[in-house]
């Protein structure tokens, strides 16, 4: 007998309601790991094996052997393994209709994310040479502090500042990160202040939206490390924007802590000035360039990640690590 239409779409609901459990086993095999497979899709290992067990159950087939010893535990049957290539090969054909969805056909896009600030103040500047060098290749832009989902594919690259360690996603180190005071050209009335004993008479520029950890230090903990004791650390202008803080900075309205990523370009086009450079006050965050999984895979997603790390790495003379996939900890834009 054959299924007639309704039974057909039964079918097809009663498949498609199974796309986590068949996303679960997928990861799984590919890892050969319950463990590596939580890490890509942003759940438990327990998630995992419920999952794979349940579809299991519902084809009445094992997918697994798993082994007491050894390095690896977890490793698919026959079946399963001629299974996951047609599985994997449909997983990336769905990423490649929503991407045709979401983009102009014939042509590849790629959803970039980043803070406000790095958008603004490194990426954006260098994006024009990107597109020189691939024109075939759309950028879309997600400028925003919310911190997308990129092991979920809510975008295909990040930019992002921490400790470098985050769950399911493929991390490439960029740059290390440093703190230092920035002013106006303008403010310096051409001469470079002797000693840092000149803020006492400067208005410092505050960032109230610097995380609240003790690597990004605020005034008071800087003016602590230089030396100079100042009656209140806190007078001044606070900003709730690391873009606009640095942006008064080059209009002469006071100094500002910067990160280095974020006035790079300023200090080099003579913009904003490093005061005191002998002081070094570096973090023990850095800046990575981080994708999903199957983002990295595709030949467009690599281009740009190949693409910015070697820029990054001009402006910096350090070139980058290769990527790597890491446990989970905090993570700031």
């Amino acid at each position: 007998m054959f299924p007639t239409p309704s039974t057909k779409k039964s079918y097809l609901v009663r498949s498609l309601s199974r796309l986590r459990a068949l996303l679960a086993f997928e990861a799984a095999a590919r890892h050969g790991s319950f463990v590596a497979a939580a890490a890509e899709l942003h759940v438990t290992p327990a998630a995992i094996g419920q999952q794979v067990r349940e579809l299991e159950a519902a084809l009445g087939a094992r997918l697994f052997l798993r082994r007491p010893h050894g390095t690896t535990r977890l490793v698919p049957t026959e079946d399963a393994r001629a299974a996951l290539r047609d599985m994997s090969a449909g997983f990336d054909a769905l990423e490649a209709g929503l991407r045709r969805l979401r983009g102009r056909a014939g042509r590849s896009v790629v959803v970039v994310t980043a803070s406000h600030a790095l958008a603004a103040r490194w990426l954006l500047p260098e994006l024009p040479d990107f597109a020189q060098r691939h024109p075939e290749v759309d950028v879309r832009l997600d400028v925003t502090d919310r911190l997308l989902d990129v092991a979920q594919g809510e975008a295909d690259v990040g930019l992002r500042c921490g400790p470098g360690a985050w769950a399911g996603v493929q991390a490439t180190h960029l740059m290390d990160e440093e703190i230092y005071p920035v002013c106006s050209p303008a403010l310096l009335g051409g001469a470079m202040p002797e000693t840092p004993r000149w803020l006492a008479g400067q208005t410092l520029i505050h960032d109230t939206t610097a995380p609240a950890v003790v690597v990004f230090p605020d005034w008071s903990q800087w003016l602590g490390f230089a030396g100079v004791a100042i009656a209140d650390a806190e007078r001044g202008l606070r900003i709730n924007a690391s873009a606009a803080v640095l942006q008064a900075a080059a209009k002469g309205q006071g100094v500002a802590l910067a990160r280095h990523a974020l006035v790079a370009h300023d200090v080099t086009e003579g913009r904003l000035v490093r005061l005191f450079p002998t002081l070094r006050w570096p973090i023990p965050w850095a800046y990575y360039l981080v994708t999903g999984p199957r983002a990295a895979r595709r030949p467009e997603v690599a281009a740009f990640r190949d693409w910015l790390a070697a820029r990054w790495a001009h402006q910096t003379g350090v070139p980058p690590a290769a990527p790597r996939t890491l446990p989970v900890v905090r993570v700031v834009p």
